[in-house]
């Protein structure tokens, strides 16, 4: 058994589903120069508070950084852009992206893919460098033209699940839903299918001064926030 196919069982083992298969996966996530993030339903399970907030896991907040710590290494310790698309507006996402230090949070995104074109133009990126998590309806343009999909799983729309597979749409689908740690899956899968997933563990065990010319350098992002109006236009705005 290779290393994609440990990784393969490891993750139906989950529950997790390959669309697209393994070996073909990992050619994709070879080329990702960029990871966008949906928000409800993706970090959380969709549920809101009285404010209208939903929050998130430090267990998934710590697989983003993996990740990216992973794509640093891979791309020659170039940072990889980080960014939440979300279609509302939520202070617990303006709060993570500003503590991780990702580039922008787009708010009230309604159609997202132009929000894509906005963030890859502003970063000289294309679509298929971009790896994007989502779960639903509301993010579909998006994932049509991404170059790596992860959609996390919920049983409770399964003609949903079937038009995304049926269309070619995703290219995995989490065993774990949104609030149960989905992200830091799917994170962990992008840098076990990259070759990075050791490689992180040691530089993070060791912390210097490998990992800790990557944080320096995460650390320096100023987080872009921006508003999507009704009629699309897109306007810088104050952190939640």
């Amino acid at each position: 058994m290779n290393v994609h196919q440990e990784i393969e069982s490891l993750f139906t083992g989950l529950g997790g589903r390959f669309v697209t298969p393994v070996d073909t996966l990992a050619g994709k996530v070879s080329r990702i120069r960029a990871i966008v993030f949906d928000w409800d339903g993706v970090f959380n399970d969709g549920t809101k508070t009285g404010s209208g907030s939903s929050p998130f896991s430090e267990v998934d907040s710590m697989g983003t950084n993996l990740l990216r710590f992973g794509l640093w290494l891979h791309q020659g310790e170039q940072l990889p852009v980080a960014a939440i698309i979300t279609g509302v507006t939520n202070t617990m996402a303006d709060k993570l992206v500003g503590r991780e230090h990702f580039d922008a949070c787009y708010s009230q995104a309604k159609h997202k893919v132009d929000v894509l074109t906005h963030l890859l133009d502003r970063h000289g990126l294309q679509p298929h460098e971009v790896a994007f998590f989502f779960d639903d309806a509301l993010d579909l343009s998006v994932a049509q033209v991404a170059g790596v999909r992860i959609m996390v799983h919920r049983t409770a729309n399964p003609l949903l699940t079937n038009y995304v597979v049926n269309n070619n749409l995703a290219d995995y689908l989490t065993g774990h839903t949104g609030g149960q740690f989905a992200v830091r899956e799917g994170c962990e899968l992008l840098l076990g299918l990259l070759g990075q997933f050791e490689p992180v563990m040691l530089e993070r065990l060791r912390y210097r001064p490998v990992y800790d010319r990557y944080y320096a350098q995460r650390q320096q992002i100023e987080s872009a926030y921006w508003t999507v109006s009704l009629d699309g236009t897109i306007t810088a705005k104050e952190p939640g």
